[in-house]
């Protein structure tokens, strides 16, 4: 396991059990303990987390991960779901895509299907994003027409946020929305950790005649500080076949059809 794989690793736990002694994490992961305090110790030096006496706890920024740490994270699920939730989309589209992990891999998704990438009949898809990753994965992979929002970057997620990009977004119309979430409930709606993203989640949402949630499994009947949208207005959810099958009918029985890649 390489550093970065392992400092993964160790966030995830601490989000999960909020404290983690040296002793138990080396033997978790496998590795010494002397590697596991400098694990801890550069960790630490970028207030990911704190260092105690003979382990570490999680910070509150734990909960909220920046994107380069949640790669390995459901990645098997993400990548099918990403695949489904692209075989969403047809020629011509406009596309609207936010940022996160999931929504990385519908773009990935997106740029290998060649009928995408034609413009000789004047079908050229339209991407929407206030993600740079996103746009960058776009740009470098495909022939798509790329319109990227504005607002200030949020290093945790690479999402552009504020009035800047809001003022773009009302001046478009999008076919369809995939949005990636952080939570979706069927009686919360969907719903970001942070309220910035949330807020231009739902402009992307009015903006659009189809609203896709983009979601595995662990996110299904969870709940998040700032809400995206009530779920009347979701069509579709596109989740991995590792949900619970009595949350997918609750989906459905609310109107949602509910896609498990």
């Amino acid at each position: 396991m390489d550093r970065y794989a392992r400092w993964n690793a160790l966030l995830e736990l601490l989000t999960d059990t909020g404290r983690v002694s040296v002793e138990d994490a080396a033997a978790r992961l496998d590795v010494s303990q002397a590697t596991i305090r400098r694990d801890f110790d550069q960790l630490a030096q970028q207030q990911m987390i704190t260092r105690t006496r003979g382990g570490a706890v999680a910070n509150g920024v734990s909960y909220d991960l920046p994107l380069r740490y949640k790669t390995a994270k459901h990645s098997a699920e993400k990548q099918r779901i990403g695949a489904a939730a692209a075989a969403l989309v047809a020629p011509g589209m406009v596309v609207g895509l936010n940022g996160g992990t999931t929504t990385t891999e519908v773009a990935r998704g997106l740029a290998v299907r060649p009928d995408l990438n034609s413009s000789a009949d004047g079908a050229q898809l339209t991407v929407v994003t206030n993600a740079l990753n996103i746009a960058n994965e776009l740009l470098v992979r495909s022939r798509m027409k790329i319109v990227v929002a504005g607002g200030v970057v949020r290093p945790q997620s690479f999402e552009l946020v504020g009035p800047l990009g809001g003022a773009l977004l009302r001046e478009v119309t999008l076919d369809v929305a995939l949005l990636g979430v952080d939570a979706i409930d069927v009686q919360l709606g969907a719903a970001a950790h942070h309220e910035g993203e949330a807020s231009m989640n739902n402009l992307m949402v009015a903006r659009a005649k189809r609203v896709v949630i983009i979601a595995d499994s662990s996110k299904l009947g969870g709940h998040a500080f700032a809400r995206i949208c009530p779920i009347e207005r979701v069509e579709t959810l596109v989740t991995d076949s590792g949900a619970d099958p009595a949350t997918v009918q609750a989906f459905r029985d609310a109107g949602v059809s509910v896609v498990c890649a």
